[in-house]
């Protein structure tokens, strides 16, 4: 039986990884481990450990590394906790492969320390671009610690080859998060208002702003200007809460003060389902998300994508990017929520997504069938002629 391991750090990963893992848990020859970490166990940020709980996937360790505070230097001692705890982590459960997703520093933590421990490490989304955070060198990073590469597109595959990786072991999955949209019941507008009080019918935007971590000096300027906004937009709106980034605690603090006296609604964990299905009735996104940029183009939403937080990734014809100036955000929610520019996505393809199969079961196989040998811990940097 071959053990394979799954780093999840937060609400957003988890709900990324969700049909990946139910695919190799009921693989009768693949025993899934979990080692949960990040927010999931902060009770700050809505402890969504429970939902891996309810979905009945082993947990083998809970990584702690969330500090009081996000300064930089509460990150950074994040960060060194959580190589520690990864490390006394896989002294007592090592697995055979260990599977890490995108760019944050608790998966940089992970990877970095199954490299003494000769464990192969799978990267989900590498090759992508966020220039407006530290994510961005992360996922780098990551990518140049792993040995199984899932990339969402080919020219994020053709930039993982690009950083000296073997192109045989570079494989275009598409965006793993499409698999839930594509796949996962949704729940009706009824379900959802007697769950989490959102009124679908009624015209709303769905608000997730996010640090810019290479600007978290900005951060106070930035989430006030999105929320003059929504002000002046005037449409109720859904609020997801940032995450546990430098300057997170100062946008969440802006966002509760601003929903006790307008006709909004925030939450820390909505999961995958209510989330997909809330977006499935939003006017438009807003924000710096990337599930604007990946996912909101399957459903054929506006997207207003503020600031640099997301720049350098492919985008569709949905994505409308502006700075934080209240003025741009504002000019692009009312382009955005016209039943014009509406009408314009009807035919819209998502860049992100696999025609021919979907993402978990493409990145399911290679993990099922891949030879562990040593071969597979011994990489070459592969050199290649940039022009």
């Amino acid at each position: 039986m071959r053990t394979i391991g799954v780093v999840t750090t937060s609400r957003a990963d988890y709900g990324i990884y969700r049909p990946l893992l139910t695919s190799l848990h009921t693989d009768p020859e693949v025993a899934l481990k979990m080692y949960v970490s990040g927010t999931h166990l902060s009770p700050e940020f809505g402890s969504s450990v429970r939902f891996i709980e309810e979905d009945g996937f082993e947990i083998v360790e809970r990584i702690e590394v969330i500090l009081a505070s996000d300064t930089p230097e509460a990150i950074a001692k994040s960060m060194g906790l959580g190589l520690i705890g990864f490390g006394q982590s896989f002294t007592k459960y090592r697995p055979d492969i260990l599977v890490v997703l995108g760019d944050r520093y608790e998966m940089l933590a992970a990877s970095l320390a199954a490299l003494p421990f000769k464990i192969p490490v799978a990267h989900i989304a590498g090759g992508e671009l966020t220039e407006g955070a530290i994510d961005d060198s992360m996922r780098h990073g990551i990518s140049k610690m792993s040995h199984l590469h899932f990339a969402s597109t080919q020219a994020y595959a053709n930039r993982v080859i690009q950083l000296g990786e073997d192109p045989t072991r570079v494989f275009v999955s598409g965006a793993l998060s499409l698999d839930t949209i594509l796949t996962a019941p949704r729940l009706s507008p009824d379900e959802l208002y007697r769950r989490f009080g959102i009124d679908v019918k009624m015209p709303f935007l769905l608000v997730t702003f996010h640090p810019v971590t290479l600007e978290f000096e900005q951060a106070e300027w930035q989430i006030e200007e999105l929320l003059a906004a929504l002000d002046l937009a005037a449409f109720p709106v859904v609020f997801t809460m940032p995450n546990a980034d430098t300057g997170g605690r100062i946008i969440g603090a802006s966002i509760r003060r601003w929903i006790q006296s307008h006709q909004a609604l925030g939450f820390d964990n909505l999961g995958s389902a209510a989330y997909h299905s809330v977006m499935s009735h939003a006017l438009a996104v807003v924000g710096n998300s990337s599930s604007g940029i990946i996912e909101a183009p399957s459903m054929k939403i506006p997207v207003v994508n503020i600031g640099t937080r997301q720049a350098g990734r492919i985008r569709a014809a949905n994505v409308i990017d502006v700075g934080y100036p209240h003025s741009e955000v504002l000019g692009a929610i009312r382009i955005a929520t016209s039943e014009e520019f509406r009408h314009s996505l009807q035919t819209l393809i998502n860049p992100y997504a696999n025609e021919t199969c979907s993402a978990a079961s493409a990145i399911a196989q290679v993990l099922r069938n891949t030879p562990l040998d040593d071969s597979l811990v011994r990489k070459r940097f592969r050199d290649t002629v940039l022009e």
